[in-house]
């Protein structure tokens, strides 16, 4: 498998070279990687939680954290402070082992997998896409009664929309043509 500490490197070098810069600092890099999930019915189903923390667990190898609901509402049986969602934010190493696992192993077991789409990309450095199925990770356990999806943001230095693709492409993601 690829050294992704390796594609990194000459991603940013290549990215140095096209955009002209001669301060290493203004160079893109990868900051941090944010998996999240919301669990609206976790209101009905307690037992999601349970699955969805183990998942994410076994995927990052880090804890997760459960998110809460910041106000009532009633119109979706929803009260203040009860869990809405689950999330991970990884940096370092675990990021790196995180994008390595998903570029390299996971999007491509998708059926019929086209490519990610580019309009995920913000103005600020940030480009986010979502996973329908989590079944695509080795280590998500497949008795699950439902399909369940994920969203993931990886999070850059990027100033701008086409610096954060060329970026992006560097690295291996894998864009729609």
């Amino acid at each position: 498998m690829k050294d992704i500490k390796d594609i990194i490197k000459k991603t940013e070098l290549d990215v140095k070279k096209k955009y002209g810069y001669t301060n290493p600092h203004l160079i893109p890099q990868i900051t941090k990687v944010i998996i999240h999930r919301g669990l609206g019915e976790a209101i009905t189903n307690s037992a999601v939680l349970d699955k969805t923390y183990e998942l994410f667990y076994a995927i990052t190898g880090q804890k997760p954290v459960f998110t809460r609901a910041k106000k009532s509402i009633s119109n979706f049986k929803l009260r203040e402070g009860q869990i809405v969602g689950c999330k991970v934010t990884l940096r370092s190493q675990r990021m790196l082992n995180f994008l390595t696992n998903l570029l390299y192993v996971s999007l491509p077991k998708i059926r019929d997998f086209r490519g990610l789409n580019q309009s995920g990309c913000d103005k600020g450095g940030n480009f986010s896409f979502g996973i329908v199925d989590d079944s695509i990770f080795p280590e998500s356990n497949t008795d699950l009664d439902k399909l369940r999806g994920m969203d993931v943001t990886i999070c850059t230095t990027a100033s701008s929309k086409d610096e954060l693709l060329f970026y992006l492409r560097g690295i291996g993601v894998p864009f729609k043509r």
